[in-house]
């Protein structure tokens, strides 16, 4: 009976790491996509993006300006 539920795992195990391999878009698996085959020829990357507004430089920006002059919040 133990090997039974052993072996059952194990097959699970493996079936599921067989989709998580197999499912992945190749676009979705790091940069490049696999070192260039199969990608658009052409195609730039995206520009990388700010995670939080406090890496967004505009952001941090307009923080320091209204901490400066709060009573102007044009300036």
């Amino acid at each position: 009976m133990l090997l039974v539920v052993v072996l059952f795992a194990l097959v699970t195990y493996l079936a599921v790491r067989l989709i998580e391999r197999r499912g992945t878009p190749p676009i979705a698996r790091g940069r490049g996509g696999g070192g260039g085959r199969g990608g658009r020829s052409g195609a730039r990357p995206p520009e990388p993006r700010p995670l939080g507004p406090d890496d967004d430089p505009d952001f941090l920006r307009d923080l320091d300006r209204k901490r400066r002059h709060p009573e102007d919040p044009d300036a």
